[in-house]
This record gives C-alpha cells, sequence and structure tokens, in this order.
C-alpha cells in the first residue's frame, strides 16, 4: 500500500469511527449513568457539566486498535509491510519495529489503568478512583515492562538535536531512569491538560500533527501512520467534546492520549522533542508543581510570624487553563490560544528535526 495513501486512510477512518462511534457510545454511558463528579474547587460554573457521561476515551482506544490492525492486516494481504516502510522503499529493523508495537501496547496499557480509575470513580460517584498508591504501582509495572522490552531489543540510545546519537553512556541503568521519567512525566502531564471542553484533544492533535511530519522527514512510515491515527481519534472525539462536551474523555482517554504521545517519541528515536512539541503539557504540568511548592514555601514562612497563617498562590487555579478560566477567558478561546502555542512548539521541534 502506498505510504501517502496509507496514512491518509489512518487518519480519515480512525476520525470518522470515533465520531460514528459516539452515536452510540455517548447515549449507552448515559444510560450506565457514567457521568463526572465534579469537584467544589474547580470553578464555579464547572457544577453544570455535573454528569456528563466521562470515559469516552474508550472510543478513542477502540478506534485507534481497529483502524491500526485492520490497515495493517489488509496491507499485509496485498503482500506489504507499512510498518517497514520508508516514504520510499523499506528501512525499518526489526528491533526499531519494537518501538512502534511496544509503543502501541504502551499507549493501551495507560489507556485501561485510566478505565479502572473513571469505572471506580462512576461507581463510587465520587472524583477519586485507583488511590495514588494503585496507580503509581501499575504504572511503575507497565513503564517496567515498556524498558525491559526496549532493552532487551537493544533500543536503549536515542538522538539529541545538533549532537547525534548518544547511548546513554552504555548504562542501562541510566536509560532506565530517564525513560521512565519521561514516560511518568508525560503521561501525567497530558492528564493534567484534560480539564476543559475540548483543550487535550485540540492540543494532541496537533502534537500528532507534529509526529506525522517527524515520521515522513525521517522517513518512517508506521510512525506516520501511527501518528495519524493519534490526529483522527482527536479531531473524531473533539465532533463530541467541543465547548459545550456532550462526553469528556476520563482518564480512559487522556492516559492514552499520553501514552500514545511518549510512545511515539521513542519511534522516532528523540524523546526530547517532547518539550517543544508538548511546551502545553509542560506548562500544565509545571503550573501544578510550581502552585503546591509556592504554597508550601510561603506558608512556612509565614508561619514563622503567625502560626495560624497560609501560604500564597501564585495562580489563581492550577493547571494553568484554570488560571486562565478565571481572568475571563472563555474555554474555546483557552484551546485556540493553547493549540497555537502547541503549533510554535510543533513547528520548532521539527526545524530542530531538520537542522540537528
Amino acid at each position: 500500500m502506498n505510504s501517502y495513501l496509507a496514512c491518509a486512510l489512518a487518519l480519515i477512518l480512525s476520525g470518522a469511527m470515533v465520531a460514528l462511534l459516539g452515536l452510540k457510545v455517548i447515549p449507552w454511558l448515559h444510560k450506565l449513568k457514567f457521568g463526572q463528579t465534579i469537584l467544589d474547587i474547580g470553578p464555579s460554573w464547572h457544577k453544570e457539566k455535573q454528569g456528563t457521561p466521562t470515559m469516552g476515551g474508550i472510543m478513542m482506544m477502540i478506534s485507534a486498535v481497529a483502524v491500526f490492525v485492520v490497515l495493517v492486516a489488509v496491507d499485509a494481504l496485498c503482500g506489504g509491510n507499512i510498518l517497514a516502510a520508508g516514504i520510499t522503499t523499506y528501512v525499518m529493523t526489526g528491533s526499531r519495529l519494537v518501538k512502534i508495537i511496544a509503543g502501541f501496547l504502551l499507549a493501551l496499557g495507560f489507556g485501561v489503568i485510566g478505565f479502572l480509575d473513571d469505572y471506580i470513580k462512576v461507581k463510587k460517584e465520587q472524583n477519586e478512583g485507583l488511590t495514588v498508591l494503585q496507580k503509581t504501582v501499575i504504572q511503575v509495572v507497565l513503564c517496567a515492562s515498556y524498558i525491559a522490552t526496549m532493552v532487551l531489543s537493544h533500543n536503549t540510545y536515542m538522538n539529541v538535536p545538533f549532537v547525534g546519537r548518544w547511548d546513554y553512556c552504555g548504562s542501562v541503568v541510566l536509560y532506565s531512569i530517564f525513560t521512565f521519567i519521561v514516560i511518568y512525566a508525560t503521561v501525567n502531564a497530558v492528564n493534567f491538560t484534560d480539564g476543559i471542553d475540548g483543550l487535550c484533544s485540540s492540543v494532541t492533535l496537533v502534537a500528532g500533527a507534529a509526529f506525522v511530519v517527524l515520521g515522513m522527514l525521517i522517513g518512517y512510515t508506521g510512525v506516520s501512520l501511527w501518528a495519524c491515527i493519534l490526529m483522527g481519534v482527536c479531531a473524531g472525539f473533539l465532533v463530541w467534546n467541543h465547548h459545550p462536551a456532550k462526553v469528556f474523555m476520563g482518564d480512559t482517554g487522556s492516559m492514552f492520549l499520553g501514552g500514545t504521545v511518549v510512545g511515539l517519541a521513542y519511534a522516532i528515536d528523540c524523546p526530547l522533542l517532547l518539550i517543544p512539541i508538548g511546551i502545553v503539557y509542560v506548562a500544565e504540568g509545571a503550573s501544578d508543581v510550581i502552585q503546591i511548592l509556592y504554597f508550601k514555601v510561603t506558608r512556612k514562612l509565614a508561619q514563622r510570624t503567625d502560626p495560624n497563617a497560609t501560604g500564597k498562590r501564585l495562580f489563581k487555579m492550577a493547571p494553568i487553563h484554570h488560571h486562565f478560566e478565571k481572568c475571563g477567558w472563555s474555554e474555546n478561546k483557552i484551546c485556540v490560544v493553547f493549540s497555537l502555542v502547541g503549533v510554535v512548539g510543533a513547528i520548532l521541534a521539527v526545524l530542530c528535526a531538520v537542522r540537528g
């Protein structure tokens, strides 16, 4: 199958499938009363979203798996090997294919974790599902499995823009620690981004576009194919998730998207490009950490003179999209501005790849 045709089909089919699934899945979630519980600490106007169906990320996962499997299977029946194909020739080795397959399974694994978390939330009718310990342990096991796969397939290296290939000084331990931090931080940062209608989907759609271009520049059709599926499921989900949202993706969707983004970054051998591509994710995660640290430090300083004093907050609310909400920005404006910031980051990533 022609590489460009495969990518186009991946984008169109995955987007259409998510959009069509919404016609059946959303009423089904309503029937099961799988509604979102809104915390009192959030913006007061979010209360009207109480009961909106969550776990819509199921549609993304189903579509991504179906389109990925079908396209690869059809191509194989036609005598091709689309995952191993370059834009013009076959360039991918068996060990490199492992990065795509293992990354895809990593994303599904995080999606399952998110599904368990969402399911417990809706069943208990609260905003807390898995405990922090439970979620952390499962994520550690999943990350360890991915890391072990990379080590066994001799994929413990990365490309550093403007520097070249780096093998972590030959240390498996250094590679494991760095990779775990990247995966864990990325997935949870993407999760933070899912706080208002359409934000995570629109920002991740831009990230997907960056990986499509990067895959084509490097010559890996498998990467571009997977990234097109990512773009498609985000675009299809936006049909139902744009403001006012008719369904939320829940942790099922945001953790699946986070796993996909980090998997793609490792598939192109350059996880450092997650910084510009995921600049919005970085800002979301960092704003939450900064808010907590700033509050604790100012409280500790204030309590030197007044034991009952409390801390100060740098932002009106964290993550940072809530800060802009409280500044009067509409949800649509936040989505547009944050996506444009993502576009700038994506362009910088591509330029780094070209010049590096």
